[in-house]
């Protein structure tokens, strides 16, 4: 908790973090954007003695559709 309240948790240098919510059951969500998976890294191991974290790579519908359609393109 003193960890927290002294640096606010903030993400280190290569991760911006776009929002943070804490459930009331101990669990949250993190909404971050990187292309530097070693910032990411350095982030959740910083955290990791007093949580665990998931981290769950993310890519916006147009790309989600082109990986979508090659693979279509693929089975047809």
């Amino acid at each position: 908790v003193s960890r927290f309240l002294k640096t606010g948790a903030l993400p280190p240098q290569g991760v911006n973090m776009l929002g943070r919510w804490h459930g009331m059951d101990g669990s949250g969500v993190a909404i971050v954007e990187s292309d530097n998976p070693a910032a990411m890294y350095q982030w959740a191991v910083q955290w990791g003695d007093v949580t665990i974290l998931k981290v769950t790579p993310c890519v916006e519908d147009s790309v989600a559709g082109q990986a979508m359609a090659a693979l279509a393109r693929a089975n047809a």
